[in-house]
């Protein structure tokens, strides 16, 4: 029997690719010129059904283009705001339905690069797409699964995705530690392998925890207060303040929630809660970013400023000209970490598991393999080195180490 054939998708909170295999080696799709990852981005022009993705999407964003932005729409599976639906582009059309265009538009890429056409797909999947609900876990996996076969695919088949990772990982004998830190979730997965490359996978666990997560904790504890959080409001039906609620800020600290503040009954909110401030001048900044949509701006100047105290240190800050001319927050590597520190415990906590679960010491652990642009944060680094401190700690492929690991295995997934 013919095998079908079948593309490798990573398909990311923060970023996708897609990829075959070609002589034993990986290769993997430019999906924009010069590109082989692509922003998991949507773009839908006001009074248009075009729907912009990627790069090209962001430069919407950025440039002022009128419409409607979205990222990490990969967190709402498993979640009944999967199937909310919103009107753009002239139609009412679920966030899964937009995941399944995103898809859709990966595929028929991957299909004009390689004059191919592609009838299975297999999938990268979090080892935990929920942490602590087992059923939403279960339920993510059919909705993705659900959104391939709305994409056009016959079939998917799904890896885990720090497993994937191994695949496309350098054979060297002894154990390691897969560490893959994503847009959305954290996975591990522990093996061993002989001086031949022969490879035994011993466990797999993660946590509902990635990048964007720490965008959010840089974001609230950072930028939100210059926005109003935890500035008190005059009560209308009595004496005495109280602080304003949390809603609003965490969740336009929250990439996959922006959007759903952009209604009538948020924006009221915050003008209430403007007219009646102590610190009139830091809501104003709130219902500004509501009225004009800069949730994403914002959020991406959280992003470059982590970027930037990751690589810059002391020099370090968050840039929010977009709020005010001159506005910035200084954001030294050793502030961002003290901010994220309970988010690379938990990090660390879980590869701790993994490593029980696989009856490891820790001690023993020969080599630890970087994934996902986040597992390249120093703080996360340091994390690893503390529990595993004999490791050689291994960055080289952390990009695409994903997306190489399945499209080698794709050619055999459905044989």
């Amino acid at each position: 029997m013919t095998a079908p054939n079948t593309l490798g998708i990573d398909f990311g909170t923060s970023n996708s690719a897609a990829g075959i295999a070609v002589a034993g080696r990986p290769w993997l799709v430019e999906m924009e010129p010069g590109e082989q990852t692509l922003p998991t981005a949507v773009f839908f022009e006001d009074g248009s059904r075009t729907m912009r993705i990627g790069h090209s999407a962001t430069r919407a964003l950025i440039g002022g283009d009128e419409g409607r932005f979205m990222r990490a729409l990969k967190s709402l599976l498993g979640t009944p705001l999967l199937h909310e639906e919103r009107r753009l582009g002239g139609e009412r059309i679920s966030f899964g339905t937009l995941i399944a265009r995103f898809l859709a538009e990966m595929k028929r890429r991957a299909e004009t690069a390689t004059h191919m056409q592609f009838t299975h797909a297999l999938s990268g999947r979090p080892v935990r797409f929920h942490s602590k609900d087992e059923a939403r876990n279960i339920q993510a996996e059919k909705d993705l699964r659900a959104c391939y076969l709305e994409a056009g695919f016959q079939d998917v088949l799904f890896m885990y995705e720090p497993e994937a990772a191994l695949r496309a990982a350098a054979p060297a004998p002894g154990c390691g530690l897969i560490v893959d830190i994503g847009g959305g979730t954290s996975d591990f997965t522990a093996f061993e392998q002989d001086k031949n490359g022969t490879t035994r996978i011993l466990a797999s666990h993660g946590v509902r925890l990635g990048g964007t997560d720490f965008d959010r904790q840089l974001s609230i504890h950072h930028v939100m207060p210059l926005l109003g959080r935890g500035s008190q409001i005059r009560n209308t039906f009595g004496g005495g303040t109280l602080p304003a609620p949390n809603w609003l800020f965490n969740d336009l600290a929250t990439w996959q929630m922006i959007p759903f503040l952009y209604r009538p009954e948020s924006r009221r909110a915050a003008k209430d809660l403007a007219v009646n401030a102590v610190e009139p001048d830091k809501l104003a900044r709130l219902v500004s970013v509501l009225e004009d949509e800069l949730g994403h701006e914002l959020a991406f100047a959280v992003e470059r400023g982590k970027i930037q105290a990751n690589t810059a240190g002391g020099a370090a800050a968050i840039d929010l000209k977009l709020l005010q001319r001159g506005l910035s927050v200084p954001l030294p590597a050793a502030e961002m970490n003290q901010t994220l520190a309970e988010q690379t415990e938990a990090i660390g906590d879980c590869a701790a598991e993994t490593l029980a679960q696989a009856g490891l010491k820790a001690g023993s652990v020969d080599r630890i393999v970087l994934v996902g642009g986040s597992s390249l944060l120093a703080a996360v680094q340091a994390q690893m080195r503390s529990i595993c401190p004999n490791a050689r700690v291994e960055t080289g492929n952390a990009m695409t180490a994903v997306a190489g690991g399945l499209a080698l295995a794709a050619g055999t997934a459905f044989t």
